[in-house]
């Protein structure tokens, strides 16, 4: 119970890192994942390199682990955030590290629009951007959603890792004391709120997913 201030203060970090990450990862990761789509081969506004140069920034991202990514980006988030710990410190690498995860869902979410209704649109004269706001986003809602509460789920895991350099909230929590002072009691009582949380984003992803579901 001498724990209990400190523990709420945590999740507050961990729901501030959700928010704030979250925000910008979703904005950017729909953008890119838009531009993928459309640029591709095949795509309504084919472009080689910019679909060859995204894919491959997108690909290399991907390809670092987090923790490695947490180190390798302190100097940028001090340049930006004026710090490279506390939850200040760490938005811009959880920013990095699920951005290009949530591209790809997007991508993938948009891959599943009919081609028909595609080919329908541009036949009755629609531009491509009235194709990609009335055609992409408006058919594949329920899959684009399903992607926000995957990135959710995922980017919940990315804030407890970020724990291990400072970032505070329930990874730093769990480590300083489950870990460090070996509080058992502490880590499993960590574990369940974040069963919970992430059992709380998916019945709420899958519940607005099947509303939009048509």
């Amino acid at each position: 119970m001498r724990r209990l201030p400190e523990f709420w203060k945590a999740c507050g970090d961990t729901l501030l890192m959700e928010v704030w990450a979250g925000s910008i990862c979703y904005v950017l990761g729909l953008i890119f994942g838009i531009i993928l789509t459309v640029t591709k081969p095949g795509g309504i506004m084919e472009n080689r390199p910019v679909y060859q140069v995204l894919d491959k920034i997108i690909n290399l991202f991907r390809s670092i682990p987090f923790i490695i990514l947490l180190t390798a980006l302190m100097p940028l988030s001090r340049w930006i955030m004026g710090t490279a710990i506390y939850v200040r410190g760490v938005i811009v690498p959880l920013v990095f590290g699920a951005t290009p995860f949530f591209s790809r869902q997007i991508e993938s979410a948009l891959a599943q629009t009919d081609k028909g209704l595609i080919e329908a649109a541009l036949s009755m004269g629609s531009s491509p951007f009235e194709v990609i706001f009335r055609v992409y986003l408006r058919e594949s809602l329920a899959p684009i959603i399903r992607a926000i509460t995957i990135t959710a789920i995922s980017l919940l895991g990315l804030t407890a890792m970020a724990g291990a350099v400072g970032a505070g909230g329930l990874g730093d929590f769990a480590i300083r004391y489950g870990h460090d002072r070996n509080m058992i009691d502490i880590t499993w009582v960590t574990v369940i709120v974040l069963v919970l949380g992430v059992s709380l984003v998916q019945w709420l992803g899958e519940f607005l997913a099947r509303k939009n579901t048509h």
